[in-house]
């Protein structure tokens, strides 16, 4: 789920790849949706998209908090929601928890689902693996599942980028500090 969340977030403009907005068109939707393997009700419509744009700001709000004022996002979202708790398999995945009826709208699905993952993120005490970028032109998110915690950027492009950025202010730096020539005969 947290993984679906993070590619929802990052197709915002300044998160995206491109740099645009990368859900603007309920065929947008669709196909991050399959990406991702959600099933249940999918209106697929104008009204549904903006939702889901809606959440994704929501979800980025919430990403960025710590872990107790998580707490209290995350309580609001299961005190306003129908929670429907239920065990699913389908498109290949072993049996899984839903916590939402299937047929709820997707928007309320997506926040309900998102609360139910963060509950574990909060009670095993591990809201630090949830990130922003490292990269300063980047309102990227992430989700560092790495072994030692050492995930830094949403992407291999934002560290790349950033690497090079780095390399390139070392390299004048070097420059800076060498003597002008000819001067001082």
């Amino acid at each position: 789920m947290l993984e679906s969340d993070v590619a929802l977030m990052n197709t915002a403009p300044g998160a995206s790849r491109s740099g645009e907005d990368e859900l603007v068109t309920t065929g947008q939707l669709r196909e991050l949706l399959r990406a991702h393997g959600w099933s249940g009700r999918f209106d697929r419509d104008e009204h549904e998209l903006a939702e889901v744009r809606e959440v994704r700001g929501e979800l980025r709000r919430v990403w960025a908090l710590d872990r107790d004022a998580m707490v209290e996002a995350v309580n609001a979202v299961l005190d306003t929601t129908e929670i429907a708790p239920h065990l699913a398999r389908h498109d290949g995945k072993d049996w899984h928890l839903h916590a939402s009826p299937s047929d709820a709208p997707l928007a309320a699905r997506l926040r309900l689902e998102t609360a139910f993952a963060l509950v574990d993120v909060i009670r095993a005490d591990e809201t630090e693996r949830l990130r922003e970028c490292g990269a300063e032109d980047c309102d990227g998110v992430l989700l560092d599942l790495s072994r030692n915690r050492s995930k830094r950027f949403c992407s291999q492009r934002c560290a790349n980028r950033t690497n090079m950025t780095a390399y390139r202010r070392r390299q004048a730096g070097d420059a800076d500090d060498r003597p002008d020539e000819g001067a001082g005969t």
